[in-house]
This record gives C-alpha cells, structure tokens and sequence, in this order.
C-alpha cells in the first residue's frame, strides 16, 4: 500500500501543534512561577491573586489535555488506523495552534479514504 503524504503531513502537524503548545504551557508556568515569587504588586486590583491561580490552572489544565490528544492522535494519524481519531487529533490540534491545525482538519478530512 503506498502511503500518501497527505495523512503524514497531518499527523506531523498535530504533533508539532501540541508539543509547541506543551512547550508554551511550560513557559507560561515558569512565568507565573516567577511572578509568585516577585509578588509586589497585584495583577488585578481587588481580585485575590489565589483566585486568579486557581483560574490560569484550569485554563492551562484543559489545554494539557489537548496538547496530549493532538499528539497521541497525531502518531495514530501517521499510522492511518483510524479516520475519527485522526480527526479528533486535528481538531486538537486546532485548538492547540489555530495555524497548524487548519491545515491538519483539512488534510485529515480530503484523505478520509486512505485510513482503515
């Protein structure tokens, strides 16, 4: 079976989407670690700055779990096994980097027929 390069380019996209976003989620908690440390001023007047943690933590929870599925999904898409997790893996992969995952949807979405 010859492979085409249409699934590999999307599932290379949501790879790279999710690691580069892993690794601006990294960043963003050393920042925030430095910020905790520095602490001199407030970042909202009036809002408790362990509410505004508590918050980010969410946030940044959430995209964690996205990052991981547009990279597990990602290695699924390069191995062609399945259609929907490939396209679930896009779909995070969007949500990830808006910039790669365009192109991963569409890429997954023309080359439906080549996945078992």
């Amino acid at each position: 079976m010859e492979r085409k390069w249409m699934p590999v380019t999307a599932g290379i996209l949501d790879i790279v989407a999710g690691f580069l976003s892993l690794m601006g989620l990294f960043f963003a908690f050393l920042g925030l670690i430095v910020l905790e440390t520095v602490r001199g001023a407030d970042i909202l007047p009036g809002v408790p700055a362990n509410f505004i943690l508590l918050v980010l933590a969410v946030i940044a929870l959430f995209a964690f779990c996205i990052d991981i599925l547009a990279i597990v999904c990602g290695i699924y898409t390069l191995r062609r096994k399945n259609w929907g997790v490939a396209l679930t893996g896009s779909i995070a992969a969007f949500f990830a980097s808006w910039i790669l995952g365009i192109p991963a949807i569409v890429f997954t979405v023309i080359s439906k027929k080549d996945f078992e």
